[in-house]
């Protein structure tokens, strides 16, 4: 069965298929002396829907600039076959590589319809970007009815709840033809119910793409998680199904006492809940 007609991711992701894959070897990040990540494994496969998770100052959101160009690293990124490090951060989005941020970036200003229209868009005019169409490019549409935001075409960015910016931010990095999205911490701050509708579009999109998700609401992980890493210290602690990362003793060790109040909050055995701070 070809990755087009998944509806859900797998754990494993397509391995042994012609597929995309992020290939992490060995690396380094170094804050003077310092080291945020130090010898980072990991291996990341079309189709595998992965959680990042780990203590505040683990290294997750580090590791992900790493990757995206945003800080310098050691070793190697090894994008199906392209090494990343040392490329500009223009140069890896170009690539394949996107990226979100725990506060959404749209044009506030310009509708739903025109933010898509503007990532789908490099390399043309802003006046031809802004110019009304007859027709809407089929990318375009495809993103707004995978983003859930169809019906809110030509609403205002600005003027979007929360969750719905996330979800437009997701889409302009579809029309962009990403496929290894990088998020961070994408339902902080959201209700129940876009946190539902936020896991369900990562199914979607992830059933086709590599996803890796940076996140701190452990309810959030177990329900969509198809494989998880855990970092701590800088580095990888743990690795695995949900049911083999909550039995790992190292990360019920690591877990404990990492509350807002410096308490351990059991939610389900072997994991406890995350403070939301960073």
């Amino acid at each position: 069965m070809s990755a087009s007609t998944r509806t859900d991711p797998l754990p494993g992701g397509n391995a042994g298929m012609a597929s995309q894959y992020l290939e992490i070897r060995d690396l380094t990040v170094s804050f003077g002396g310092f080291k945020a990540n130090s010898g980072v494994d990991m291996t990341l496969l079309q189709g595998d829907l992965r959680f990042l998770i780990g203590p505040n100052g683990a290294g997750k959101t580090t590791l992900v600039d790493a990757i995206t160009g945003l800080v310098p690293a050691t070793g190697s990124v090894n994008k199906s076959g392209v090494e990343l490090l040392g490329k500009k951060s223009h140069q890896i989005a170009r690539l394949g590589v996107g990226r979100t941020f725990q506060t959404a970036s749209v044009f506030e200003n310009l509708s739903v319809l025109q933010n898509l229209d503007i990532a789908a868009g490099a390399g043309r005019s802003v006046m031809s970007l802004l110019r009304w169409r007859k027709a809407v490019p089929e990318q375009v549409e495809e993103a707004l009815e995978t983003i859930g935001l169809t019906a809110l075409r030509d609403k205002q960015a600005g003027s979007l709840p929360h969750g719905q910016k996330q979800w437009l931010e997701i889409g302009m990095l579809l029309v962009q033809d990403a496929d290894v999205l990088l998020l961070d911490e994408p339902v902080a701050g959201m209700s129940h119910d876009e946190r539902e509708e936020t896991g369900q579009l990562l199914r979607r999109v992830g059933a086709e793409r590599t996803v890796v998700v940076v996140e701190h609401d452990m309810d959030f992980m177990r329900a969509f998680a198809t494989s998880v890493t855990v970092l701590a210290g800088g580095r990888v602690l743990a690795e695995g199904s949900v049911a083999e990362v909550q039995a790992d003793p190292r990360v019920q060790e690591v877990y404990l006492g990492t509350t807002a109040a410096g308490e351990a909050v059991p939610v389900s055995p072997g994991i406890a809940i995350e403070s939301e701070e960073n």
